[in-house]
């Protein structure tokens, strides 16, 4: 099982029956593949869609039916279009109960930057800093590291996506939650310990007596 799978698998499991689910670009729109067929949740694109489907079959695409990356979605029956002011009023009003985005870093206090690396191009910010600021649970889905470091780090220095905090993290090594405001270490992944997260970690994480293993 690779990263992204561990990640997608785990976040899967934090969605409720009746949520209304807005899934970013990128590790996040893998989770709707292990959502159980048995647990009804309504997936939202923020370019105005609710009832989203699996990706089409190559050639049964539709130029209208996108996700918010541009990438080719289907419609389930019983789906609702609407235009994006509707979109961003569900975000905005607090109608979304997760959301689930991607991260270049999360700091010690939840705070989230997906947006931006300085110097680099970027189409802009989307609507991440809406959906931090408007979902009721915000859920990071990211792999631990890049390059060597530690993208769970003591202070973001990259430019920050929302002054709220995030709810949970989800990563290839562990899932970590910010209780009191503090980055708290919940669970590892299959196979590995507390050190290991730990060592590959820059911010300083609370750790429980027994910290158990995610089941995937």
């Amino acid at each position: 099982m690779d990263a992204q799978e561990i990640i997608a698998r785990r976040v899967a499991q934090e969605l409720k029956p009746g949520n209304l689910v807005n899934l970013g670009i990128g590790i996040p729109t893998l989770v709707a593949n292990y959502v159980s067929p048995d647990l009804k949740v309504f997936f939202q694109s923020e370019n105005g869609l609710i009832g989203t489907g699996p990706i089409p079959e190559q050639g049964l695409e539709h130029p209208l039916l996108t996700d918010a990356g541009g990438r080719p979605i289907s419609a389930l029956p019983g789906a609702s279009t609407f235009d994006s002011a509707m979109s961003f009023g569900l975000i905005r009003g607090g109608h979304v109960d997760v959301t689930v985005l991607g991260g270049l870093q999360v700091d010690a206090g939840g705070h989230l930057a997906n947006w931006m690396i300085p110097g680099k191009m970027v189409p802009g910010m989307g609507g991440a800093m809406d959906l931090v600021s408007g979902a009721k649970r915000v859920i990071v889905a990211m792999q631990h590291a890049a390059k060597g470091k530690s993208k769970i780090v003591k202070q973001c220095n990259l430019p920050l996506t929302s002054s709220r905090p995030v709810s949970l993290v989800v990563t290839d090594l562990a899932v970590i939650g910010f209780p009191d405001g503090k980055a708290t270490l919940i669970e590892t992944a299959p196979g590995v310990s507390v050190g290991e997260v730990m060592a590959v970690t820059e911010a300083e994480l609370v750790v429980g007596d027994r910290v158990p293993e995610m089941k995937i």
